[in-house]
């Protein structure tokens, strides 16, 4: 390993002096010089290897330099590297039928974008046209993208900065049992009463104002929440009751991050737009879309389609796609994802919550998981305040940082730490890495109660 600085390389000077990084205070930024990675592992210029445990931003399901996804965007850009949106081309049809082929239902098209934010900004247009209504629910505790109409649609902090937003978005509060928003004490209890809490909002909002309803089926940065049995189901069943177009944003809980091609699997219900990035082709190249039910595609058979990008189906992105939607059926790595969250990351976590008492739940599906941190496991009072930032969310930085500097790469927000590593991560390096977490949280065990 070198010795040098490694504030003093090319990389890291040049990126102090013109990079300018997203949602960060730029003067107080120490990043992380990444020179190469490979399957669930990452190095800097000075040799320094550390497991990937955030998937980076929860995208790189496959696994970093993945060969044959490599070796297919390489294919890809000797044939044809860039066309235009309105023509036809095989990487883009490809990429369009293997989606299409893994959505549920009869959401048979596909509308590509560049990624997540446009997906659901896309989406939301398609709802309003089909609809020919204005109005569009989505839940407080949510993250939809950072583009003008995702972040209106966007339910944390995040959103306060960029309001007032896009017109015609309404909050609600979803599901969240652990910290339950209307006093219930079971799933149950959690399911009816945030279907009756929805369907008031859908009530004194008017009905026939509503265009769609967004939501995260496992809400992703803001607690990887998974819903309790029912509410999908019943969200789906106010829809249809009232003409509102249902919208599952999958850009971080889906293609096999949650053990199922799409979470919303989990619960066997269809909605009527998919929006999908982040794990379809693991951000090798940037991609988003939309997967569209035949009812909505319909509306615009004879009717243009008043949206476009320049880069909308890029070939090298969608070559990217299907390669990587191959190699997760020849690897079996959906169902790998489910078996290592049912036989691996759950108990060791639940094992993990018993012994900290800074822990004040453990939840997730497949290699989607959350740490949710307590100062009183008794009253649940978070460790850091809802929003959090900066010296604020100290207790739960040291974590991080301890975690670093052994060598293990985790996400946080707010009072979480979440436990999203690539879906290719050998059981013995979840079994070592949650194993540094573990170590870390004493740090969290310091500021209990």
């Amino acid at each position: 390993m070198s010795t040098a600085d490694p504030r003093s390389t090319p990389a890291y000077v040049n990126d102090r002096a013109h990079v300018f990084h997203s949602w960060s205070a730029q003067r107080l930024l120490d990043p992380l010089v990444i020179a190469g990675g490979e399957g669930a592992w990452v190095w800097d210029e000075g040799g320094n290897r550390y497991l990937d445990f955030s998937s980076q931003l929860m995208n790189v399901n496959i696994g970093h330099q993945h060969p044959k996804l490599v070796e297919a965007i390489k294919a890809q850009a000797d044939e044809l590297c860039t066309i235009a949106p309105f023509h036809a081309n095989a990487a883009r049809s490809e990429a369009a039928r293997l989606i299409a082929d893994l959505a549920p239902g009869d959401l048979d098209m596909v509308f590509f974008t560049n990624g997540g934010a446009e997906a659901n900004e896309n989406a939301v247009r398609m709802a309003r046209l089909h609809t020919g209504r204005h109005k569009v629910l989505a839940t407080y505790r949510s993250y939809h993208g950072a583009t003008a109409g995702s972040i209106t649609l966007t339910g944390d902090p995040r959103r306060w900065p960029s309001e007032p937003g896009m017109p015609g978005v309404v909050h609600f509060w979803g599901p969240y049992p652990y910290r339950s928003a209307f006093n219930a004490t079971t799933e149950a209890e959690e399911t009816d009463r945030a279907l009756a809490h929805l369907a008031d909002t859908i009530m004194v909002e008017g009905p026939a104002t509503i265009a769609a309803i967004i939501l995260e089926p496992v809400v992703g940065t803001n607690g990887i929440l998974v819903p309790p049995p029912g509410y999908l189901a019943g969200v789906r069943a106010l829809c249809d009751e009232h003409g509102i177009v249902f919208i599952a944003d999958e850009v971080m809980a889906g293609f096999g991050r949650c053990g199922e091609w799409f979470s919303i699997d989990h619960w066997d219900v269809t909605p009527d737009l998919i929006c999908f990035a982040k794990g379809v082709n693991s951000g090798y190249v940037p991609l988003g879309g939309v997967i569209i039910s035949q009812r909505i595609a319909d509306t615009f058979a004879e009717r243009p389609y008043p949206g476009g990008l320049t880069y909308s189906g890029h070939p090298l992105a969608c070559a990217s796609a299907a390669a990587s939607i191959e190699i997760f059926k020849e690897e079996g790595l959906v169902e790998r994802a489910a078996a290592m969250g049912t036989d691996v990351i759950g108990p060791v976590l639940a094992d993990l919550a018993e012994r900290h008492p800074s822990v004040g739940e453990v939840r997730g599906l497949g290699m989607f998981w959350a740490i949710e941190l307590v100062k009183d496991k008794a009253t649940r009072e978070q460790l850091v305040p809802f929003g959090a930032a900066g010296a604020a969310a100290g207790p739960v930085t040291e974590v991080v940082a301890a975690a670093k500097k052994q060598g293990v790469l985790v996400f946080s927000h707010f009072n979480r730490i979440h436990i999203v590593p690539p879906l290719v991560t050998s059981e013995d390096d979840l079994r070592a890495g949650i194993g540094i977490v573990d170590d870390a949280l004493a740090l969290a065990d310091a500021h209990t109660a």
